[in-house]
């Protein structure tokens, strides 16, 4: 009888629970941002105003910024990536859970996040340049002038 051989499978980066370390990838993304200690534990600040940070009191979780509505949707929701504790009722901010969060839900609280606390200024250069026009790629620039 063979043994069974053991393959490690590789999870795919979408696939796998984010981390601290994604959590801040997604976040240094975006313009002028910071790894900064703030409330005594590891966050990030945008322009040195805090607007995410890592939650030591549990395990993979994190505190995101946001308004009271969507705090209010997000737990109305039942999705047991969000939750609060006494100590955050009240406060305009959710608590996620990195081991249950979608990895596209946690990137759209973030940016929501930064929105929150970056400077007007920042936020108008933020959203001149999402809207922007992709630049076109040299080897089109050189066929169409070539095709003239």
């Amino acid at each position: 009888m063979a043994l069974a051989m053991r393959i490690p499978l590789k999870i795919p980066y979408s696939l796998r629970m984010p981390t601290w370390k994604d959590v801040t990838t997604i976040a240094l993304a975006l313009p002028k941002t910071e790894v900064s200690m703030w409330y005594g534990t590891p966050g990030v600040k945008v322009a040195g105003k805090g607007f995410l940070r890592y939650r030591t009191e549990s395990d993979g979780g994190v505190v995101v910024l946001c308004d009271h509505d969507k705090k209010a949707a997000l737990l109305a929701s039942g999705d047991p990536a969000y939750y609060t504790t006494p100590h955050y009722d009240g406060f305009g901010s959710i608590l996620v859970n990195l081991a249950k969060v979608k990895r596209a839900d946690l990137v759209d609280l973030i940016t929501e996040a930064w929105r929150r606390k970056a400077p007007l200024r920042l936020l108008k250069e933020f959203d001149a340049a999402s809207s922007a026009p992709a630049p076109a790629h040299p080897r089109r620039k050189a066929e169409a002038r070539r095709r003239k």
